[in-house]
């Protein structure tokens, strides 16, 4: 066998082979006398046709079955001659494939595509400028934190010798017919909270649930906007029929210094919840900071280091982020089957671009390890677990098991731990420079495209009493 190798691109390699008459010729009399040993050809008895006989009858099947013996074993060679590490299965391509023979009358002569990891010179990434930005905390978020606590604390109390208003919580089965699909399956809410005169909740409940008390029952039609946000219930008229279960008002606790006490979580006054909270957010800002000197970090990274990409690593993540972005919507009600072909199409395109992003960071965060001489001790390993048995209130035992049932096992967790080390060497080289805070996400809103609703969806009873 002879091989010759061309380098078709950084990722791309061609190997040029030229299999032996010999080979071809041992090959094809094992094969003839294989078929020959079993054949039923007509006028003869079985496995006692003359070979040239057999050979003419099965000519076809003779030829594939040498091919499948010589090909492989002559790629897999010259593979390993010119000592690559393909990334996919190679693609083969007979030369004249019309007039191959197999009989060993000549050589066989092929070309094989084989696509490999590119030679990735050391990166530029120490120095690299970064600006370390502090999201300030603002009195007005720090008061909607202690709202949320509020109402959190907050009781729903039975009202008393009185009907429903506005204010009250109206708690109540629910079941509601399509007024053009009578026979469509209704829509069906079991304790279904309806607070009377929110804002959220569509009019016509918080106007037909006003008057109402424990056992009664009401029935009554609501005609949704065409605009409406559920698809399902979009420009729909629905006849509902409603069990009250209780009528009921939230009652907020006061906001002062007995309040703050009775969390039991050690404030003395409503002064010193206020100051710990600030400092929690204040932690949490200064983290936050420091995630996105690290994600900059990573950015100018890859835009500072330009190579080729293999495909098959760029089309193995798109699938991932794809997969993913499927189960969440299927988290949503979203049936994939309606999906809108052109919505997947979008889709599979933003995931390629953001895959072929990640790729190229993975591998140069793999050539900063190794230019770094990065490693993960045992110890460091251990330890990694230690910390996630303790977030999960687990065992080291349950925790390598479960990575062993996700996959990767242990190894998966050293190579994270190793692409974390890389980036903490990045950041630790970097040149960073504090800045005024500004908000990074402004000019990033989510493409209008994406945010369309692609396909019909289940009626959702919490949606049914919520406003568009």
């Amino acid at each position: 066998m002879k091989s010759e190798l061309k380098e078709v691109s950084p990722t791309q390699r061609e190997i040029h082979i030229q299999i032996d008459a010999d080979s071809l010729r041992e090959s094809y009399g094992k094969v003839s006398k294989k078929y020959a040993s079993r054949a039923n050809v007509p006028g003869f008895r079985k496995g006692y046709a003359p070979l040239d006989v057999v050979r003419l009858r099965f000519k076809e099947e003779i030829k594939g079955d040498v091919l499948q013996e010589v090909v492989p074993t002559a790629v897999t060679a010259a593979i390993q001659e010119h000592n690559l590490h393909p990334l996919a299965e190679p693609h083969l391509h007979l030369d004249d494939h019309e007039n191959v023979k197999v009989n060993g009358s000549e050589p066989l002569s092929l070309h094989v595509h084989v696509e490999v990891m590119p030679d990735i010179p050391e990166p530029k990434y120490k120095g690299v400028e970064v600006t370390r930005r502090v999201k300030p905390v603002v009195d007005g978020e720090l008061e909607d934190l202690i709202a949320e606590r509020l109402q959190r604390e907050a009781a729903l109390m039975p009202v008393e010798g009185r009907v429903s208003d506005i204010g009250d919580t109206v708690i109540a089965d629910l079941e509601g017919k399509f007024d053009d699909q009578p026979d469509a399956d209704p829509i069906v809410a079991k304790g279904l909270e309806v607070t009377l005169g929110d804002e959220v909740i569509e009019k016509s409940f918080t106007e037909n649930l006003i008057g109402v008390k424990e056992d009664d029952e009401k029935e009554f039609t609501v005609t949704y906007p065409s605009e409406f946000s559920s698809e399902a219930l979009a420009g729909k008229t629905v006849h509902y029929k409603a069990k009250i279960n209780s009528v009921g008002k939230q009652e907020i606790p006061e906001l002062n210094d007995d309040w703050a006490k009775s969390l039991d979580e050690g404030y003395k006054s409503l002064a010193d919840l206020r100051k710990r909270l600030r400092d929690d957010l204040e932690k949490l800002a200064e983290a936050d900071a420091d995630a996105r000197v690290r994600n900059n970090a990573i950015a100018k990274l890859i835009e500072d280091n330009s190579f080729e990409v293999p495909n098959t690593l760029i089309e193995n993540q798109a699938r991932n982020l794809l997969n993913n972005f499927a189960r969440d919507l299927q988290q949503r009600g979203t049936v994939l089957e309606q999906l809108d072909t052109q919505f997947i199409e979008m889709a599979y395109h933003n995931m390629r671009t953001q895959a072929e992003r990640d790729v190229r960071g993975a591998m140069l965060l793999d050539r900063v390890a190794e230019v770094e001489k990065i490693e993960v001790s045992d110890d460091e390993l251990d330890q990694e677990l230690g910390k996630m048995a303790e977030y999960y209130r687990s065992s080291k035992d349950e925790i390598r098991e479960s990575l062993e049932k996700q996959g990767g096992g242990l190894d998966g967790l050293r190579n994270n731990l190793k692409t974390r080390k890389s980036i903490e060497s990045i950041v630790a080289q970097a040149t960073i420079k504090t800045g005024d805070w500004i908000d990074e996400t402004i000019g990033h809103a989510v493409p209008e495209e994406v945010e369309k609703k692609p396909a019909k969806k289940k009626a959702s009873a919490k949606k049914a009493a919520k406003k568009g």
